[in-house]
């Protein structure tokens, strides 16, 4: 069984139950966990003088996604450590979170990454991709779906 699990999350609320099934099967089988949340790196667009209407100076981008990350993080490992269930939070700046999360999963020694999948299909796939399939196409890890 898993030794250590790495379960990625954004903050939603199917990432969350994805969490706390993950720390259910970590308690459940003495695994630890890895949990990791990819900011999204600030990109601001401006063009001469000319700012976009949202334009977030990059301090300012770099302390909201570092709260987010926080309370994030402190959810999954307030669970985990109430559950007993051994816990490292990491967050990290990615544009690429598919790769960060294989890449993690790997430099960290996981030996299983659980994951909640949105289920985006059609357009939407097409257009935003999945994260998920993103990760089952890069890892020789198992990858428990979450949905």
């Amino acid at each position: 069984m898993f030794k250590h699990i790495l379960v990625p999350t954004d903050g939603s609320e199917l990432s969350k139950r994805a969490a706390a099934a993950a720390i259910e099967q970590a308690r459940a089988t003495g695994a630890r966990l890895t949990v990791l949340h990819a900011m999204p790196p600030a990109t601001p667009l401006v063009f001469g003088e000319m700012l976009p209407v949202a334009y977030m100076p990059p301090d300012e981008h770099e302390n909201l996604v570092n709260k987010a990350a926080d309370i994030y993080l402190g959810d999954v490992k307030a669970q985990a450590d109430a559950a007993g269930v051994e816990c490292h939070t990491v967050k990290l700046v990615s544009d690429f979170p598919a790769q960060t999360i294989v890449d993690t999963a790997k430099t960290r020694h996981c030996d299983a990454i659980w994951m909640a999948s949105h289920g985006r299909r059609g357009m939407a796939a097409i257009l935003l991709g999945s994260e998920t399939q993103k990760v089952l196409a890069h890892t020789d890890l198992p990858v428990v779906v979450f949905r």
